[in-house]
């Protein structure tokens, strides 16, 4: 059977929609991180989690985060899905960059900025390790 050629439109569109996925996944992962750091700092109010033990649960929940929208947005995608889980990672990281500089007008990435950025895209990659397809099988 002869195959059917792409045109530029179909790469386009598919491009378009491998974008709007990565970044419904990287909002998705921001919602999910901010409710769990939500959590995290009403159980510092309450004296059931040491304020030491913070900066840890923030790596954790934004590898939590990075899980969830990676893992929502690889089962979207047929493409290569560590690309679209490293995608996932990198928008949640900028999400997060973003609210803190304006939270804080003195915030840098070099306030731990390196290991949340390692933390998201790890995240972010794990649904994409994970979500090898199948191979086909040959037909004889």
């Amino acid at each position: 059977m002869k195959k059917r050629e792409r045109s530029p439109e179909d790469l386009g569109s598919q491009w378009l929609n491998a974008m709007c996925d990565v970044l419904i996944g990287g909002a998705l992962a921001g919602v999910t991180t901010t409710l769990a750091l939500l959590l995290c700092a009403v159980l510092v109010s309450a004296g059931v989690m040491p304020v030491g033990a913070m900066y840890g649960a923030v790596l954790a929940v934004c590898v939590l985060g990075a899980i969830v929208g990676g893992t929502f947005a690889v089962r979207r995608m047929s493409g290569p899905s560590l690309a679209v889980g490293l995608g996932v990672g990198a928008v949640l990281f900028l999400l997060l960059l973003t609210a803190g500089s304006i939270a804080f007008e003195g915030a840098s990435v070099a306030n731990g900025g390196a290991g949340i950025l390692c933390a998201c895209l790890c995240g972010g990659a794990i649904p994409g390790l994970l979500a090898r397809k199948p191979k086909k099988k040959r037909r004889r």
